[in-house]
C-alpha cells in the first residue's frame, strides 16, 4: 500500500471523460504562497538542469571509456532505475518527516551524487560514475515525490493545475538550460583517440588527462554545491506546515474494485507513462551522437550538445501552448495528434536522413511537451480512494527511462544508429493507441 500521498508529478489534473477536477487541499485557499511557491520553483529548474546533464555525459563517457552503444546508454538505466528502487521508500519516509525534511534529504543526497563524480572522473572508474547517477537520481526522487504534491497544497484546489505548470514550466527551462552548461564545461575537451594520445609528448598528456578530468569534477562539484546551499536555504526558509496524505482526490463513479490494478485505464496509463519517457529519453540520449554522424550533420560534440537544447527548449514552448490547446481540444485527442506527429518525424528521420533528419529529431521535443501530463491525468480519472496508489504506480513507470534506452542502445550496435529509431517509434504507437481507447475508464 503506497503513502497516501497525492499527485506526485506534473499532472495534478485528474480528467473525467471531457472535464478536468483539481486534487483537494487542506490549505486555506485565502493565503498567499507567493514566497514559497518561489522557493519550491528552484528545485524544479534544478532537477530538470541535472537530468538533461546526462544526455551530455553520454557521448563524453562513450568516447572516454570506448564504449558501445549499449554500455553508454547505461547512465540513463543507472539514472531512472533510482525512480523505480526510490519512489516508494521516499513516500513512506516523507509521509512519516514531512514534505520540507523530505525536500531536505533530497537535496543531500541529491548532493552526495554530485560529489561522488570527483573521485569517479579522478579515477576513471565507469562503474563509480554509474554509481554516482544512481545516488543523484536517488536524491531527486526524493524532491519528486515531497515537491509535487506539496505544491499542490499550497493554495485553493481550482488553481492548483496552474501552480503546478508553472513550476514544471521552470523545470523545461532547466532542460533548456543543461544541455548548454554541460556543453561548455564536459564535451569543450574533445577525447582523443589511442594514436592521438600516443602522439602526444608526456607534458600535453599530463594536460590533456587533467583537462579531461577537470570537465566532468567543475561542473559537478558546482552542482554540489548549489544543491548544499539550497538545501541550507530551505532549511532556513518558512515553508507553509502542510501534512502530507489526506483525502484522495477523484470521483468514485466506476464499480467499486478490489484493487487499483482492476482500473484498465490506470494499467495502460503506467505502461503509457513507461513508454513515454523511455522514448524521450532514448531520444535525448542519443542526439548528440547522431548530429555527429557525417551522413546527418557531422557536428562537433561541443556544438551538438548546444543544439541538444533545441529539443528540450521546444517541450517548454510546446508546454505553454498545449495548456492554452486543452482549454478547446479534449486532451485525450491532442494526445493521439501529437504522439502521431512524432511518428511521423522519426519516421521521416529514418528515411531521409541529413540535416533534415536532424531537425526532424530535434522537433520531437515540440510534441513530447503535454504528453506527460496528459498521460498522468487520463490514468488517475475516476480512481477515487486509489488515485495515491495509482500515482504511485506512474510514479515508478518512470522506470522507462532506464529500460527502453538500453534496448535502443542495443538496437544501434546491431542494427545501426538510425534504424535503432523505431523502438522510440513503436512507443509512440502506443500513446497515440492509448490516446484513442486505452485512457477511458471502463
Amino acid at each position: 500500500m503506497l503513502p497516501a500521498l497525492r499527485v506526485q508529478d506534473c499532472a495534478s489534473q485528474t480528467i473525467e471523460g471531457d472535464a478536468m477536477t483539481e486534487p483537494t487541499s487542506h490549505t486555506p485557499a485565502r493565503q498567499s504562497y507567493g514566497s514559497a511557491l518561489a522557493a519550491l520553483t528552484v528545485l524544479f529548474f534544478m532537477w530538470g538542469l541535472i537530468t538533461s546533464l546526462n544526455d551530455i555525459l553520454i557521448p563524453h563517457l562513450k568516447a572516454l571509456f570506448t564504449l558501445s552503444y549499449f554500455q553508454a546508454m547505461l547512465v540513463q538505466f543507472s539514472f531512472f532505475m533510482a525512480y523505480f528502487v526510490m519512489s516508494l521508500p521516499a513516500g513512506f519516509i516523507v509521509e512519516r518527516i514531512g514534505y520540507k525534511a523530505g525536500i531536505i534529504i533530497g537535496l543531500v543526497i541529491a548532493a552526495a551524487g554530485c560529489l561522488l563524480f570527483y573521485p569517479a572522473a579522478g579515477h576513471k572508474i565507469y562503474g563509480l560514475f554509474l554509481t554516482a547517477l544512481f545516488v543523484l537520481a536517488s536524491g531527486i526522487a526524493f524532491l519528486q515525490v515531497a515537491a509535487n504534491p506539496f505544491v499542490t497544497a499550497l493554495g485553493a484546489p481550482e488553481t492548483a493545475s496552474s501552480r503546478l505548470n508553472l513550476t514544471q514550466a521552470f523545470n523545461s527551462l532547466g532542460t533548456t538550460i543543461g544541455p548548454v552548461f554541460g556543453a561548455a564545461f564536459i564535451l569543450a575537451v574533445a577525447v582523443k583517440s589511442a594514436p592521438e594520445l600516443q602522439a602526444l609528448s608526456p607534458q600535453d598528456l599530463a594536460a590533456y588527462n587533467q583537462a579531461q578530468v577537470d570537465s566532468v569534477q567543475t561542473p559537478y562539484l558546482v552542482l554540489a554545491a548549489v544543491l548544499g546551499a539550497i538545501a541550507i536555504f530551505i532549511g532556513l526558509f518558512r515553508l507553509p506546515h502542510v501534512e502530507p496524505g489526506g483525502d484522495e482526490a477523484g470521483h468514485d463513479d466506476l464499480p467499486e474494485r478490489h484493487s487499483m490494478w482492476r482500473y484498465p485505464h490506470l494499467v495502460l496509463g503506467a505502461l503509457g507513462i513507461f513508454a513515454y519517457v523511455g522514448a524521450e529519453v532514448s531520444i535525448g540520449s542519443l542526439l548528440v551522437s547522431t548530429m555527429e554522424q557525417p551522413f546527418i550533420a557531422g557536428l562537433s560534440p561541443e556544438v551538438a550538445g548546444r543544439y541538444l537544447s533545441v529539443y528540450w527548449g521546444l517541450a517548454m514552448i510546446g508546454r505553454f501552448i498545449g495548456s492554452a490547446l486543452m482549454r478547446s481540444i479534449r486532451p485525450a485527442r491532442l494526445l493521439t495528434f501529437n504522439a502521431f506527429a512524432n511518428i511521423a518525424l522519426l519516421a521521416f528521420a529514418i528515411l531521409v536522413q541529413g540535416k533534415a533528419a536532424m531537425w526532424a529529431l530535434l522537433s520531437i521535443g515540440l510534441f513530447n511537451s503535454i504528453m506527460f501530463p496528459t498521460i498522468f491525468s487520463l490514468a488517475l480519472a475516476r480512481l477515487g480512494r486509489y488515485t495515491s496508489e495509482g500515482s504511485g504506480l506512474l510514479c515508478m513507470a518512470i522506470v522507462g527511462g532506464a529500460l527502453v534506452p538500453l534496448l535502443q542502445g542495443w538496437g544501434a550496435d546491431n542494427i545501426g544508429l538510425m534504424l535503432s529509431f523505431v523502438v522510440p517509434l513503436v512507443c509512440y504507437l502506443y500513446i497515440a493507441y492509448y490516446g484513442i481507447a486505452g485512457y477511458r475508464p471502463r
